[in-house]
Order: structure tokens, then sequence, then C-alpha cells
């Protein structure tokens, strides 16, 4: 049975950071990329950011890009979302996902398994 177990949520100010966990179980890790998306309240889930399985291919979205980094250790069979420079516009519920590659999530897909999402909430 596949599990990813999403964790590392909180409320956070406008300016800070936060670091979320992925730990997947159940699947061979090394093989699949891995995304992390989010859904705002009233919004449809979207692609923040995601890595291929040997890190050779990383995609962040634009709104995200320079302030969020996406990395794995396939040895711990856990991907991360390091998050700073935090705004209120990054809440949301921030699940991550399995898929065959990267590209299944770059042509719109949105995985194979999913995380039961935590929930970030950044404060103005």
């Amino acid at each position: 049975q596949v599990q990813l177990v999403e964790s590392g949520g909180g409320l956070v100010q406008a300016g800070g950071s936060l670091r979320l966990s992925c730990a997947a179980s159940g699947l061979t890790f090394n093989r699949v990329a891995m995304g992390w998306f989010r859904q705002a309240p009233g919004k449809e889930r979207v692609l923040v950011a995601a890595v291929n399985r040997d890190s050779g291919l990383i995609f962040y979205t634009v709104p995200v890009k320079g302030r969020f980094t996406i990395s794995r250790d396939n040895a711990k069979n856990t991907v991360y979302l390091q998050m700073s420079s935090l705004k209120p516009a990054d809440t949301a519920v921030y699940y991550c996902a399995a898929a065959i590659t990267v590209q299944t999530f770059l042509d719109g897909g949105e995985g194979d398994y999913w995380g039961q999402g935590t929930q970030v909430t950044v404060s103005s």
C-alpha cells in the first residue's frame, strides 16, 4: 500500500520560512518523480514544484521561483519543500504527489499517489 505523509505545515508570519516533508512508503521511491501542489481556499489545486527521480530535473511555478526549493533524499524516501520569504498568498493546503515522470505534472497530470495534505498559513 502506497502512502505519502506530509508534515511541517503551520502558521508563520510573512517573511518567515517553513520546511515541508513528505515521507513515502510502499513504492520504489527512486523510480518516481515527486511534486508539491497547493490548494488555496476556493481555488484549484496547482503544481508548485517538481523533481525527477535523480534530482536532475527540477521545476518551479513562477510565483515561488527563487523562494522555494524542492529536494529529495532517496535514501530516506522523502521529498522536501523549503519555503522562504513566505507571503500571505502562499497560504494553502500543500500536497505531495508521485508520478512516473516530471512531465506528467507539467502536462497537467496530477500523479498517481497523493498525501493527505498539510496546512500552511502565512499571516500578514
